[in-house]
């Protein structure tokens, strides 16, 4: 997908997310959306949006009209303006939409829409200075696995051999992988354009895979409570510490201290984000959970190894501590507020923002890199 590619006219435009080939999903003016595909045999066809609180339908299944030559079309109410998983039901069977690239949701890879935001920019691909997303490849003891990451490095990387640069560990969520920060986050543009602006500091961002398991263990399934479990966090904690932070250290240019070093991540991965980074402050200075799925109430004197205990010392060594929610996850902004309840009460130095109108999507977690990212690394 090139972001924002695909010419507006006064009548709409295709989709970003369409393939090069098609006309659909087409967006109107008033952003409502139109789909169309060829299913000449089927009885039914149906668009299933990902996700009850989607801002694509909120989440209801929605029936399309068949036409001529077995061509199916659905009109959508006017859709807010953000990425979207979604995928047809054929004759009830689950299948994705061939107009629109796929994108790795749900465990699996699934259609997905984009309907822009004329009223900003900041993830947009921009004639500003860009980064580079590279592969790498490593293999990892503790998983006894190839393991792949992706990693950012900013503009002029290669110009000057002798910069160094700090590191940002940014984490997915449930169901993706490494690729959904710069796919469907768009991490690298934002970063791009906000470095370009001198809002931050140039670094290098890490995208692992958060899904980690010991030799031999079963995996849970796609998105169930048990990817949440104390042993997922404790293995993607040996991971990080043993097999990654070391190697991009080696790797990369980087500054090689704990004040240069953050860790991120949204849903899951903010869980992760918040176990590993509070737990291991001698690798991380900062912490960020967007829409942290932390699912027990939070006690300072046990939570996170009761890091949270003595406020004066957690302060003195912590950078920043960093928690975001949309304002329409219901769920995940009530964590947020019970968490600042605690923190304030406790006497813990942490700062928070909350995502006007979005859910638990990528145009939450798009604005939340956008707002922390300019706080990081610097004091």
């Amino acid at each position: 997908m090139i972001p924002d590619s695909t010419p507006e006219t006064s009548h709409g435009q295709r989709s970003p997310s369409a393939v090069r080939t098609a006309e659909h999903p087409w967006i109107h003016a008033d952003r409502a959306v139109t789909f169309s595909v060829s299913a000449p045999t089927a009885h039914t066809v149906e668009l299933q949006p990902g996700g009850h609180e989607s801002g694509l339908a909120a989440g209801r299944t929605l029936p399309f009209t068949r036409g001529e030559n077995g061509t199916w079309t659905l009109t959508t109410p006017p859709v807010r303006p953000g990425f979207y998983y979604y995928w047809l039901l054929v004759d009830g069977v689950p299948t994705n939409d061939p107009n629109t690239e796929t994108f790795f949701g749900y465990g699996r890879p699934t259609s997905g829409l984009e309907v822009p935001d004329p009223d900003t920019d900041f993830h947009d691909l921009l004639d500003v200075p860009h980064g580079e997303v590279r592969t790498r490849w490593f293999r990892a003891a503790t998983t006894g696995t190839w393991r792949r990451c992706l990693v950012y490095t900013p503009p002029g990387y290669d110009d000057d051999p002798g910069r160094r640069y700090p590191v940002l560990y940014l984490q997915h969520g449930a169901g993706e992988d490494e690729r959904g920060w710069t796919t469907q986050g768009r991490a690298n543009f934002i970063l791009d354009n906000l470095i370009d602006r001198g809002e931050a500091e140039p670094m290098i961002v890490v995208m692992n895979n958060g899904y980690t398991l010991e030799p031999g263990a079963v995996p849970a399934e796609p998105g169930s409570i048990p990817e949440l479990s104390e042993r997922l966090l404790t293995v993607f904690g040996d991971l990080l510490l043993r097999d990654v932070v070391p190697m991009i250290d080696a790797t990369y240019r980087t500054v090689p201290d704990r004040r240069s070093r953050a860790l991120a991540g949204l849903s899951m991965g903010g869980a992760q984000a918040l176990s590993v980074g509070l737990t291991n402050p001698d690798t991380f200075a900062s912490v960020v959970g967007l829409s942290a799925a932390v699912f027990e109430p939070l006690d300072p004197e046990t939570a996170f190894g009761g890091v949270l205990a003595d406020a004066d010392a957690f302060n003195a060594r912590t950078r920043l501590l960093w928690l975001s929610a949309g304002t329409g996850e219901q769920w995940f902004d009530e964590v947020l507020t019970s968490m600042e309840s605690v923190l304030s009460k406790q006497g813990i130095h942490h700062r928070t923002y909350r995502s006007p109108g979005t859910a638990h999507e990528w145009q939450t977690w798009r604005a939340s890199l956008y707002n922390v990212a300019p706080l990081l690394f610097r004091d």
